[in-house]
């Protein structure tokens, strides 16, 4: 077991505050100008990227993987919590030289930040160029003009029909194994602590042939797994009044209504080789028509992100989450009930929300001995102004009451997490082949079904096969195996 080094380390309460991050990679065919991003945040944050990356690749760009090197500069941020936005804040404070020396290179604000501070990243930030929010990546190229000609611009506009669906994402970071597809945008939950409802708009779902198309295609190219993304893929609807809207290159009319549950076997059936996830559901959208869905389809991986926030009622209530504790606690039910207790679940929670009680905290440690999640995602409270909460509540909770709440929430995690992996120790899994280990070239690590990191010898196979393995060892984040059989018949 000493020879094998894990992936993924337990997580940290200082760690959990941390904010995802990616850059774009190096790609030479023959433009004239450089772009890098940076991406700070969400899957959908990085699924954007992807499709600013090909707006602007049809517009003379080639990415890069050096900041140095680049023409533009577009950091692609979040607004969930305060400490995301400071860090690009910082991240800003360190192009000043570069922008010094490099007077004509563009830099600009995308995103969710873009979206809530407009006019006032221009201000403060005083080497910003552009600023433009989700909805607004089309125009990307026009504003990009208009900052070299020395006129800097603003774009923020939320639309009510926006989806891309007509645009190839370019897939930046790519293993060429697994991808994401954006399915719907916004959100429409309102949740009081939340800013998405206000920095990307009202839900619009997009078009159900040009999300099966996409997954085809990455089918085609060797991808063997998609996620489909959206802030609430439950709630994705495609109805014939859209019909008008999508633009669709299609001379049949439309006549079905498409929940998610329809957009989900329609994906499934491209081939059952491809393996399909998605992220993330919200309790109150999640039904049985999904869950057995996903039954039916082994290439739909028997996985669910399923945010709880807080165990609490009365907290739930102040949060708007539109469901208490025992509703809750009924979908877990009815996910164990149907998918089995091999279902992997996953869930978000908010530490020290306004006016958390020490018993109320306690409540959201009981409902994780209850549910057992696989594997959290656990933050502190964070006020974000312009939200319900920051309107209607007050932020009274202590920070270091905030950070001890937190710290017994991610140990109670790491108890179950590694709970869940004993589990698995004995059993014989399916997974897909994603790449080398992150810290031994003689080791590959892949996915189960359950979204669970195994880490495995390198045998006779490559990245993009699938491999039955025995699960051997486990830590809290790991799953360790022995290679039986390389592409078997069922995934």
């Amino acid at each position: 077991m000493e020879n094998l080094i894990k992936d993924i380390d337990i997580i940290t309460a200082e760690e959990a505050q941390a904010c995802d991050f990616k850059t774009t990679e190096d790609e030479s065919t023959g433009k004239s100008k450089k772009l890098y991003i940076e991406s700070y945040g969400c899957q959908m944050n990085f699924s954007d990227s992807e499709i600013v990356a090909s707006i602007m690749k049809e517009n003379g760009f080639d990415t890069t993987s050096s900041f140095e090197e680049a023409d533009v500069i577009f950091l692609n941020t979040c607004s969930i919590r305060d400490k995301a936005e400071q860090t690009v804040r910082k991240r800003l404070s360190q192009f000043n030289a570069l922008k010094n020396t490099k007077p004509e290179m563009t830099v600009g604000v995308l995103g969710c930040m873009a979206e809530r501070l407009k006019d006032k990243l221009l201000e403060e930030e005083k080497i910003v160029d552009v600023v433009v929010g989700p909805d607004a990546y089309r125009d990307l190229p026009n504003l990009v003009s208009q900052a070299e000609e020395g006129s800097k611009g603003v774009n923020t506009f939320l639309s009510r029909e926006e989806t891309y669906a007509d645009i190839a994402p370019v897939r930046l970071n790519s293993n060429g194994v697994t991808a994401f597809i954006s399915i719907m945008r916004g959100c429409d939950n309102m949740c009081s602590f939340c800013v998405v409802p206000f920095t990307r708009g009202r839900e619009r779902s997009r078009d159900p042939y040009s999300i099966v198309n996409e997954a085809r295609e990455l089918f085609q190219k060797g991808y063997r797994e998609v996620t489909l993304l959206g802030q609430n893929v439950d709630s994705y609807k495609w109805s014939p009044e859209e019909n008008n809207k999508a633009r669709l290159n299609r001379k049949d009319e439309v006549s079905e209504v498409y929940n998610f549950a329809n957009l989900l076997e329609m994906v499934a059936k491209v081939d059952p080789k491809l393996r399909v996830r998605f992220s993330t559901s919200h309790p109150k959208d999640i039904t049985d028509e999904v869950l057995y869905t996903m039954k039916k389809y082994d290439n739909i991986c028997k996985y669910i992100h399923l945010p709880v926030q807080s165990g609490n009622s009365r907290v739930l209530k102040l949060m708007n989450r539109t469901y208490d504790r025992e509703w809750y606690l009924e979908r877990i039910s009815k996910i164990r009930e149907i998918l089995g207790d091999s279902c992997g679940i996953s869930s978000d929670m908010i530490a020290g929300f306004c006016t958390e009680t020490e018993e109320e905290h306690k409540e959201t440690l009981t409902m994780m001995d209850i549910v057992k999640y696989d594997f959290s995602y656990m933050f502190f409270y964070s006020e974000r102004p312009g939200t319900l909460a920051a309107k209607k509540y007050e932020d009274d909770i202590p920070l270091d009451i905030k950070k001890r709440r937190l710290s017994e929430i991610i140990a109670k995690q790491n108890e179950h997490s590694l709970e869940r992996n004993k589990l698995d120790v004995g059993t014989e899994q399916v997974i897909l082949i994603e790449g080398t280990s992150k810290r031994s070239d003689e080791q590959f690590k892949g996915r189960t079904s359950a979204n669970k990191m195994v880490i495995i010898p390198k045998g006779d196979f490559d990245k993009g096969d699938y491999v039955k393995v025995k699960i051997t060892d486990c830590t809290a984040a790991t799953l360790f195996g022995d290679i039986l059989e390389i592409n078997p018949s069922q995934i």
